[in-house]
């Protein structure tokens, strides 16, 4: 089997971060593009799910989302007034 060299040009910090959550599951930086090459043509499809950075909760949207939950489940009043029409709303605003 021949081999072919590549090369692949990232961001410092996002190459030291890989570096370091490989080493955590004792692959190196050239065993994890074998295995994502080899599981792409195996399976005819990137084979993770792509998810941008955006789309990961920071913490006060986890927290949000944590006390929606609550509120939700009942853990927590939901105190959080409610109006079925736009004049309520307004004289709520308006006090």
């Amino acid at each position: 089997m021949s081999l072919t060299s590549i090369t692949i040009r990232l961001d410092n910090k996002l190459k030291q971060e890989l570096d370091i959550h490989l080493g955590e599951i004792g692959l190196s930086f050239e065993d994890y593009m074998k295995l994502a090459a080899e599981q792409f043509v195996i399976q005819n499809k990137v084979p993770f799910e792509i998810v941008m950075p955006e789309e990961i909760p920071n913490r006060v949207t986890r927290i949000a989302m944590v006390e929606a939950e609550a509120k939700d489940l009942g853990i927590i009043p939901d105190d959080i007034p409610e109006f079925t029409n736009v004049e309520d709303l307004k004289k709520y605003l308006n006090k």
